[in-house]
């Protein structure tokens, strides 16, 4: 059964009706410019409120080594998303010096290569849809023939880009994923949760 991770948790309320409906992890975005951006004291409020067994993973997008590990440690997560341009040598340096798991995203555009996300000594690799101006959260789906070629390189994929109720079960029986993540189907408003939208991507998710 693929795990799923609910992105773009800005509140206590739609943290625990992610966790009621059966989320496995939650994502908290420390990108500033996103609509989606929480504080980390506000991320933290959050988090001890929560139950034990829930992963929660903080969105970086091209932070300092030494700020996301600060982040990372005063928020009490489990995971850290790479969901920058981050290269190789960055990650290697935030895991020599870090003991939380990382997971690498990449947005797929045309002429997306398979083998780009092999070069990084992560625990997951995530895929999103492209947009210009926009890190995650675009609603934007992809080939998912894309994603089962570099399902077949890596240990661990995470699948995002625009999955929603209507499509998550489809998306799980083609690609096989370790786990799902949606974050804007799944919004009446920017950082806000629908629970109806949010309990049925679950139900359909963990139906496969």
């Amino acid at each position: 059964m693929a795990k799923v991770k609910i992105c773009g948790i800005t509140n206590l309320d739609d943290a625990l009706a992610a966790i009621d409906a059966g989320a496995d992890a939650l994502g908290f975005n420390f990108f500033e410019q996103s609509p989606r951006h929480i504080a980390p004291d506000t991320a933290r409020e959050i988090i001890r409120e929560l139950p034990d067994g829930i992963s929660k993973i903080g969105v970086f997008v091209n932070k300092g080594v030494d700020s996301v590990i600060d982040i990372a440690s005063t928020v009490s997560l489990d995971a850290i998303q790479l969901h920058g341009d981050e290269p190789s040598d960055y990650v290697d340096d935030l895991i020599d010096r870090c003991s939380f798991e990382v997971i690498k995203a990449f947005r797929v555009a045309d002429g997306f290569v398979a083998e780009e996300t092999t070069g990084y000594k992560v625990e997951g690799i995530l895929l999103d849809g492209f947009a210009v101006n926009a890190r995650g959260g675009t609603g934007a789906t992809f080939d998912w023939e894309v994603a089962k070629r570099v399902r077949a390189l890596v240990s661990r994929l995470w699948l995002a880009g625009g999955l929603s109720p209507d499509n998550v079960r489809a998306a799980i029986l083609d690609v096989k994923p370790y786990g799902v993540d949606a974050c804007s189907s799944l919004e009446s408003g920017p950082g806000v949760k629908d629970h109806e939208k949010l309990r049925n991507f679950i139900t359909e998710a963990k139906a496969v």
